[in-house]
């Protein structure tokens, strides 16, 4: 078979390792277009092509009439390089790309295409996603841009601002003004502007205990000092705040991730009374207020706080889809200005089709009316998953926070925590697709940790069916795990 000619990129490519290898060095006359092209087989310009490449990097240097000759490229001593955990040079970080570079995120587990059930929480059934809702919206939304393309406020979209605006008043009792709103891609985006503008390195801040493992981890990037605060089954235990001072806290009172307490009033005062002491902030995190089942919907802390000391963050990941980037800061007056400036430089705005979509959805009612929808799916999800693990495993496990949210937590009374990477191991291969809890405590010998395992289920994307028969596998590990000893 025939070789083929290399090309100007071929040409180039040998020639730039040839000059860092030093074949030729620096000073060195290449050949001439004329004769390299007649070695190699190609035409005079594809050379001419390659040896201009060269030139406009500073490989080489020539002028008219003369060979092109290797450029004097210093090679004077090169700091010693950090490397990665393959043992590859990088270049040297900030402090903040140090901090980023220990950071280990969550391992996303493989492919759930042959289980039987997976319970893995923040998934949404995609049946549930209103596909032909949103296309209209989005066509819609397309059809309303203007003729100029252009970027958009850093804050957001304005009619999605008041559309928002209107809704929070509406559905969470929650009274703001347009200007304080600030539209991010997602949630997590919302946490990294609050960390970096309102935590100082070294800083301390303070987030439940257990917790959402992203926002710890968000925090401590930024140079954070976590000082963890046990939740117990109504929340953050504010009488542990006494004595403490931090510039922010991080919390989830309407539905506490991942142990689902709901924070009763007095705690939700003594909260407020300790921020306005610290003159700190309190980020409220309402990630899945839209999912209220056996109790009504709990007002906001940002309602009871009038806003002063209070970031609300808010998503339509739970509600519509985690594939939809789109959240939403309610930011207190003072603050609104400087988060809208902090957004421009992140990313100038969020999508302008999605969010003039979403704005279509809210002011037609069509966004609630499939929140309704989805409401009544996931009770029905709900009510299978809490009479399965009932029939099937009784009083061998403890179920906590099936009042709201899209999960439960189940503890098993007779496996030891220390046993539960075991029993989670067991379970994908055995067909299900369960997530321990103990990774979300930051100390895992915590008093307040049961000495016993948990799992944190979450159902909006498993089918009543699938549950039943996850539930089943289930019960048998808890069976085999019950009558073996722990492998020493």
């Amino acid at each position: 078979m025939a070789v083929r000619p290399l090309g100007a990129r071929g040409i180039y490519s040998a020639l730039k390792a040839q000059i860092g290898a030093g074949v030729y060095r620096p000073g060195a006359a290449l050949p001439s277009t004329r004769a390299l092209a007649a070695e190699l087989g190609v035409s005079r310009t594809t050379v001419t092509a390659a040896y201009e490449q060269l030139l406009s990097e500073g490989f080489i240097s020539g002028r008219q009439g003369a060979r092109a000759r290797v450029a004097a490229i210093p090679a004077g001593p090169r700091p010693e390089a950090a490397r990665d955990g393959a043992g590859q040079a990088r270049p040297g970080l900030s402090r903040y790309g140090e901090r980023v570079a220990e950071t280990v995120l969550p391992a996303r587990p493989p492919s759930s295409a042959r289980l039987v059930a997976d319970f893995r929480y923040g998934d949404l059934a995609a049946a549930d996603f209103p596909s032909d809702i949103w296309k209209r919206a989005v066509t819609m939304a397309a059809r309303r841009r203007p003729q100029r393309l252009s970027y958009d406020a850093p804050a957001g979209a304005q009619e999605l601002r008041q559309a928002l605006q209107a809704y929070l008043w509406r559905a969470r009792s929650l009274r703001c003004e347009m200007d304080q709103i600030v539209i991010v891609n997602g949630s997590q985006q919302g946490l990294d502007l609050c960390a970096r503008l309102l935590l100082e390195p070294g800083g301390s801040f303070v987030i439940e205990d257990p917790c959402y493992g992203m926002a710890r981890q968000v925090f401590a990037a930024a140079g954070g000092i976590a000082i963890p605060v046990e939740a117990d089954q109504d929340g953050l235990r504010t009488d542990r705040l006494a004595g403490l001072a931090a510039r922010l806290a991080y919390v989830t009172p309407s539905h506490q991730y991942p142990l689902g307490g709901v924070m009763p009033v007095a705690r939700r005062l003594e909260l407020l009374a300790w921020a306005r002491r610290c003159s700190g902030c309190v980020i409220e995190d309402d990630y899945d207020s839209e999912y209220r089942y056996d109790i009504a919907p709990v007002p906001p802390l940002y309602a009871l706080a009038e806003g002063n000391e209070i970031i609300y963050l808010g998503t339509v990941s739970k509600a519509l889809s985690p594939t939809i980037r789109l959240g939403y800061l309610v930011l207190p007056p003072a603050l609104a200005p400087v988060f809208t400036t902090a957004k421009a430089l992140a990313d100038r705005h969020a999508p302008g089709l999605e969010q003039h979509a979403l704005t279509i959805l809210l002011e037609s009612g069509a966004y609630e009316r499939h929140v309704r929808r989805s409401r009544r799916r996931n009770a029905e999800r709900r009510a299978t998953l809490l009479a399965a693990l009932s029939c099937r495993l009784g009083d061998r496990v403890t179920v906590a926070g099936a009042d709201a949210g899209l999960h439960v937590v189940v503890w098993f009374r007779d496996i030891a925590a220390a046993r539960e990477p075991d029993f989670v191991a067991l379970g994908r291969v055995k067909g299900i697709g369960v997530y321990p809890i103990g990774p979300l405590y930051m100390h895992a010998d915590a008093a307040a940790r049961p000495d016993m395992a948990g799992l944190v289920i979450g159902y909006a994307s498993v089918e009543p069916q699938e549950i039943e028969r996850g539930v089943a596998i289930l019960a048998e590990l808890v069976g085999a795990f019950s009558t073996e000893p722990p492998q020493p």
